[in-house]
């Protein structure tokens, strides 16, 4: 029997979603599921870890569930294709953490770098609560619990995908085989790996406030562009431009197709003859800037109509989201159950273990 292919990916609603996500994972997403290749794709709003960083502000994790599940629909993400859930609403993956949290050291959650570089950006220092400490044990739950075969998701998780692998080869080794290990599915865009922030941060973070939102006006598009850091030695159109670390170039790797060119800059065939001419002198960053800006408004603009339709009716979406946690714990279930056998703490359904146990105190 072919084993089941199946997807498991999600984002901490700590806010809209951006292009990072977007081209991170998000648009990878709808292109899989439409695939047909996959049987079974789940994407969840992870608010239960988002809330190890903003215990103290449950009502900014509250208000942003409804806003990662509009942006999912407004990309593409459909419902009767993707089964759509809440991470808190699945009570199974609690119960998996705490028994995988056997299974890993602390040294090991220490030197995992995915972790290490989350510590540092919030400044938690020797203060790490211990639920944001352990969320590669949680992740590792989330993936296994949906049997999960493939995780799309950006260069900076991998290191989280591995521990969930190792968490895997380790349950299976002593307990028998039971779960089941994940590939990484890694955008196939060497710029979409990590999109660097609009102010050229090596990341583009919703907490440093160099994002680009789905959901943004073009109004705002157009101005966050605008302002978006170039070379900052090419001070004159004359000058040699520099492509590395220019944030705009690595937008337009992005982003832009030839097609595009013929759309909005028919004096260059393709980009690559746009950077030739960028790096001998003579291009500026404001025409740069406007093929960026004109390439983002003609990817935005159905993804922010699609949004205004989907947020005329609310209840609909925590309908859908509702559904989803039903059909998601169905599934986390029946991993648990067999989770519980594998470790032999099904009690009251090992009908053996009570007749050994009857026989054994019989002949006493």
């Amino acid at each position: 029997m072919l084993k089941e292919k199946i997807i498991l990916t999600g984002d901490r609603p700590t806010g809209r979603l951006h292009i990072g996500h977007y081209v991170g994972s998000l648009r990878r997403r709808v292109e899989l599921q439409n695939s047909g290749i996959y049987d079974k794709v789940f994407v969840f709003v992870a608010d239960a870890q988002a809330l190890t960083d903003n215990m103290d502000n449950p009502e900014k994790v509250r208000q942003n569930v409804v806003e990662v599940a509009l942006d999912y629909l407004a990309c593409g993400l459909d419902p009767s294709k993707t089964t759509m859930f809440i991470q808190s609403q699945i009570p199974e993956l609690t119960e998996l953490s705490f028994y995988y949290m056997d299974l890993v050291t602390v040294s090991r959650l220490q030197r995992n770098p995915t972790v290490k570089t989350e510590i540092q950006m919030r400044n938690f220092e020797t203060s790490i609560p211990v639920g944001f400490f352990t969320y590669p044990i949680s992740q590792a739950a989330d993936i296994t619990a949906f049997r999960a075969t493939t995780v799309p998701v950006g260069e900076d998780q991998e290191p989280m995908i591995e521990q969930t692998r190792e968490i895997v080869r380790r349950f299976n080794f002593i307990y028998g085989d039971t779960l089941v290990e994940p590939e990484i599915l890694l955008p196939d865009n060497a710029a979409c790996l990590r999109l660097p922030g609009t102010d050229g941060q090596a990341k583009m973070s919703k907490s440093l406030g160099n994002c680009i939102y789905l959901s943004d006006p073009a109004d705002e598009v157009e101005k966050k562009i605008r302002s978006m850091y170039t070379d900052p030695t090419h001070l004159r159109v004359s000058d040699p431009g520099k492509l590395e670390g220019n944030t705009v170039f690595t937008y337009l790797d992005a982003f832009c197709r030839d097609e595009h060119f013929q759309r909005y800059l028919p004096d260059y065939a393709n980009l690559q003859e746009l950077k030739d001419h960028y790096t001998r002198g003579g291009l500026g960053d404001v025409k740069v800037k406007r093929l960026l800006a004109s390439v983002m408004q003609e990817i935005l603009e159905p993804i922010r109509t699609r949004r205004k339709e989907f947020e005329k009716d609310i209840p609909a979406i925590y309908d859908i989201l509702k559904q989803g946690c039903e059909k998601a714990r169905e599934t986390a279930s029946k991993t648990l159950d067999d989770v519980r056998k594998a470790m032999k703490i099904n009690y009251f359904d090992d009908e053996a273990l009570i007749a050994e146990q009857s026989a054994r105190f019989a002949e006493k």
